[in-house]
This record gives C-alpha cells, sequence and structure tokens, in this order.
C-alpha cells in the first residue's frame, strides 16, 4: 500500500495529511492557539475525589480541571507519590502494570501487546495486577499525571497516573521494569534479539516498550534511544523538587513532529514539506533516528499549493460534508449527536428486485471501506451506530461484518465492532483521544445553536407580540425598546398598518424597533425606556 505523509506549514496553522493510496486516510491540524496536549506531564493537585464515580478531578492549571479514574491511577502510585514527598499512597507488593504509553505516542497496538507480556506473568484472579477501588486520594494532594484525552466539547483533559515516555524506537515506562514488543512484529526471532538487547541496556526500575519501528534496528541506536529517554526522564525529577503544583513538567513534541517519530517508516513512500525550515528540522530529526529514510523527505518547490498537488484540500472539504457519495452511485449521512454519531447508508438508486441482494451487499461492503476510513479521517470516537441496506442472507451480513474488521486494522486507535443485527445496524466504539477534525474547521451556528434548524419569521413575530402583552400588563409602562434580527425588523415594518402598528395599537404601547445583525432571527432583546435597562429574561 503506497503510503505518503504531506505537510502544509502555514504562519499560524500547520496540517499534516497522511495518505493512502492517493486518498486521504488521516488529517492532523495544529495551531497556535490549539496545540497538542496529550503526552504532556503535570504536576497537580486533587481537587475533589468523587468515589461514587471512582474518579478524581486534578487540578493542572487549565481551565478545566483533568478527569483521574481510579483505573488510572497504577499500581506504581507510591513511587510518584514518594518523588513529591508523599509517602501516603498504599504500597503494593505486585510489579508495576502498564503505562498508558499511548499518551506518549505509541500505538494502541504497541500498548496492547504491553499489556499481555504483563498479562502472562502470575498474578490474582484475572491475570492483571490488581486495581485499588479506592486509592488514598485527598483534597489538596499533590501527585504527577500525564494528559491522555484532549478535551473533547464540555469535557477536560483525560490523565493518568502512569506516566511514559515515548521515543522514536522506545517507550520509556519509569518503575515500571517490564519488557513489552509490539504485536506488530511477527518474527520471533526478531522478538527475542530485541528482548535481549534491551534487557542489557535498561537501568534497574525502568521498564520499556519495544515500538514497531524497532523492527531491524541495531543496539546502537536502541541503546541512544534509551539513553535519551532517561536523560528527559532525570530532568523531569529535578522539575518535580523546584515546580509547585500545578505546573507544566514535561511538553511533549508538537503533533508535526510527533507525527514523524511514530508514523515515518520503511511503510511510508515519501514525506513532502511546503516549509524550508520544517523540511531542515524534519531531516535533521531523520538523519539522527532512521538515516536510511532520509532520501524519502521531500521538499515541495512548486508554486502550486502542496494540498492542492496531492488532491488532498479537496478530500478535507468532503470530509465536513454531511453527505458522502460512494463511487456505485450511493452515499452516506454522517449525523454527529451528543450521545454519539450515526451513519446512514443509502442504495442511491433503485435496482431490480432480483437483484437487490446482490446490489444491497456491493453497496454495503462499499460503504464498510468508506465508514472506516470517515471514522479515522474525521477522528470520530465514542459510540458509532450505522444503518446499513438490509441484507436477507446471513452469509451476506458476515461479509459486511468481516470487510469492517478488515478495513479497521488500519486504524491506530482502538475500535470494538459487534456483528450485524437483524435490521442492518452495525454498533462500533472507538477509541477518543482528540476533539474530531470538524471541530478544527468548524464551530457551532450562532442562529441555531447546533440544532440545524431556526424559528419561522411568523413564530418569532408571535413571541414577541406575547412577550410585549406581558410587559404591559405587568410593568403598565407605555414606551418600549425592541431589538431585532433585520428580517425580523423588515417583517414588522412592512406594509400599512403594519404588524408592529397593530401591536402598538392593541396593547396602548410605543415600540421603538432596531434592526441588529448580531441577534438570531428567532431571539430579540427588549428595553424599557422608563428604566433605561434590558428587562427581556423578566418577561418570557
Amino acid at each position: 500500500m503506497k503510503k505518503e505523509i504531506v505537510i502544509n506549514a502555514a504562519d499560524n496553522e500547520t496540517r499534516i495529511a497522511i495518505t493512502e493510496e492517493g486518498r486521504l486516510a488521516e488529517l492532523f491540524v495544529e495551531s497556535a492557539h490549539k496545540e497538542k496536549m496529550v503526552g504532556d506531564i503535570y504536576l497537580g493537585t486533587v481537587a475533589k475525589v468523587m468515589t461514587g464515580i471512582k474518579a478524581a478531578f486534578i487540578d493542572i492549571g487549565l481551565t478545566q480541571d483533568g478527569f483521574l479514574h481510579f483505573s488510572d491511577i497504577g499500581n506504581r502510585f507510591s513511587e510518584y507519590s514518594a518523588m513529591i514527598g508523599d509517602d501516603e499512597g498504599e504500597e503494593d507488593e505486585e510489579n508495576g502494570g502498564v503505562a498508558q504509553a499511548a499518551a506518549g505516542g505509541a500505538t494502541t497496538q504497541e500498548v496492547t501487546s504491553a499489556q499481555k507480556q504483563h498479562e502472562s506473568r502470575p498474578a490474582k484472579d484475572n491475570g492483571r495486577p490488581p486495581r485499588r477501588e479506592n486509592p488514598r486520594l485527598e483534597k489538596g494532594q499533590d501527585i504527577i499525571v500525564q494528559i491522555t484525552k484532549e478535551p473533547v466539547g464540555k469535557k477536560g483533559v483525560r490523565v493518568t497516573s502512569e506516566v511514559s515516555l515515548a521515543g522514536r524506537f522506545l517507550v520509556l515506562l519509569p518503575f515500571d521494569g517490564k519488557i513489552g514488543i509490539s504485536k506488530k512484529i511477527n518474527s520471533f526471532k526478531e522478538k527475542r534479539r530485541l528482548r535481549k538487547i534491551v534487557q542489557g541496556i535498561l537501568p534497574e526500575g525502568f521498564g520499556v516498550i519495544i515500538r514497531t519501528v524497532a523492527e531491524g534496528k541495531d543496539d546502537t541506536l536502541l541503546r541512544q534511544d534509551l539513553e535519551d529517554l532517561i536523560s528527559t526522564w532525570r530532568e523531569i525529577e529535578k522539575s518535580i523538587k523546584s515546580e509547585k503544583a500545578p505546573a507544566l513538567l514535561y511538553k511533549d513534541m508538537t503533533t508535526t513532529s510527533s507525527v514523524i517519530r511514530d508514523l515515518f517508516s520503511n511503510e511510508v513512500s515519501r514525506v513532502v514539506v511546503d516549509s524550508k525550515k520544517l523540511f531542515r528540522e524534519i531531516s535533521a530529526y531523520v538523519r539522527y533516528t532512521s538515516p536510511q529514510l532520509l532520501d524519502k523527505v521531500e521538499l515541495h518547490k512548486d508554486r502550486r499549493p502542496i494540498f492542492d498537488t496531492y488532491g488532498v484540500e479537496k478530500e478535507i472539504e468532503n470530509s465536513l460534508s454531511r453527505k458522502v457519495w460512494l463511487k456505485s452511485g450511493g452515499y452516506l449521512i454522517i449525523e454527529p449527536t451528543e450521545a454519539m454519531v450515526v451513519i446512514d447508508v443509502n442504495s442511491g438508486r433503485y435496482a431490480a428486485k432480483r437483484e437487490q441482494e446482490l446490489n444491497s451487499l456491493r453497496t454495503d461492503l462499499e460503504a464498510a471501506r468508506e465508514v472506516c476510513r470517515q471514522l479515522r479521517l474525521r477522528d470520530i470516537g465514542g459510540i458509532i451506530v450505522c444503518d446499513f441496506i438490509d441484507l436477507e442472507d446471513e452469509k451476506n451480513k458476515r461479509k459486511v461484518y468481516d470487510e469492517l474488521k478488515k478495513e479497521f486494522r488500519k486504524d491506530r486507535a482502538k475500535v470494538t465492532v459487534l456483528p450485524m443485527t437483524e435490521f442492518g445496524i452495525v454498533q462500533i466504539t472507538r477509541q477518543r483521544i482528540r476533539q474530531n477534525i470538524l471541530h478544527s474547521f468548524s464551530e457551532q451556528c450562532p442562529s441555531c445553536g447546533g440544532t440545524g434548524l431556526v424559528r419561522t419569521k411568523t413564530s418569532s413575530i408571535n413571541k414577541l407580540e406575547r412577550w410585549i402583552r406581558r410587559f404591559r400588563a405587568e410593568t403598565h409602562e407605555g414606551k418600549v425598546l425592541l431589538r431585532v434580527n433585520p428580517e425580523i425588523a423588515l417583517q414588522l415594518k412592512d406594509g400599512f398598518p403594519s404588524r408592529i402598528q397593530k401591536m402598538m395599537l392593541r396593547y396602548f404601547v410605543l415600540v421603538t424597533v432596531e434592526a441588529d445583525a448580531s441577534i438570531p432571527i428567532g431571539e430579540f432583546r427588549g428595553f424599557s425606556v422608563k428604566q433605561g435597562k434590558d428587562v427581556t429574561d423578566s418577561f418570557h
């Protein structure tokens, strides 16, 4: 599969596109006002402990407190507590659990592989180290945490106390003491070689996850990567002693750097960038870590915009569309809601009855591939419900389910897919790490509040008239100033007698109408002339 990384760098925004077979598969956007936060390590303070939901809220200096679930408080909590002079954490004789290495940039597959390595050792009950149901967290206590999920909507960041540091070839797990290997490395001989190298250079008290890109690398590169990570961790340890919570202890790489670190491998045919400065930075990093890949880094010199040259700009516009067309003539309707994302698959054309099952299967298979691509491209997480075209044959339903599972293997996020129901519904859950791409390019409509609907002009005027009637009845004042949307103002003054003139005669009140473009069609502001203030909310 031909895979490329295309980077467009502007003064206040950097966009990184990953294409597969010439089609946009993933898109990352970083701007000056919205930097990547996943992987950052903070010294925070426990702001609130809520045992009812088995979670705590951690003040790390952001607008909203970080959310720390008790399941994200690792078994090495006491060691981290000791670093900041707090020995109140429970002692646990079990060896440490697996860090949330995804926070530091490791893929979900690499983390899963490390988890399996840990699950193979003797432990209690289900083979995993025991998690404390009620860890000793107290309000005002200092704690070291790492961001694992970006803020989404009204939710703040999600954090973990299991800190990890991601490098090019290794992910460092302080206090863990175990070695995990990416499951994408299939060769048993290579796994054994890498494990032996790491065992020989890993200091006591540290654990690592060996990443996929480490396959075939010699011990010099692995040693250098490990030394850099340990050096970074030593700096963090020094900061902990001098900083006062809340404080940022470690800032992870920018989105561009982390994409190069995590995704640039032999599978990528080239990296193209349109910024000379960024080109030099990427080249220097690749020359240091993977010199054999240096020839694949290119500078875009064409005057034509880079995203136009590679057909990315048009696909970004399509990714914002509610309707996504399929080559067969069918289409998807993608509807985000507060609780989930709903995707409806439509055939888009009439099919003869005797061929209906076959045509439906073809459309559903094509839709399954496109659904997987759209979820990755838009970075949609949470619960997704797909309504496919109804199929009668159970074998055909299974084919659609198998196609979804096959396509989701390309996804770096953790995905769970359930078989198709008798109503043609497929339920999917996808790991949410950051806001979906739609929020990077759009904001809520001020007129409709995100509903897609606004009051009709007639309904808006009727609502306004009821307000005037209440205002007149309760205050007995004879003058009122109304600020309304320009379209409503025109409607009120149209004709003779106009609608506003009829209201004045009916309620014996002098009404002055002012047009204000900042006010949505379904809203208005009412001001008492006598009191000299806004009284809108008093008479709703």
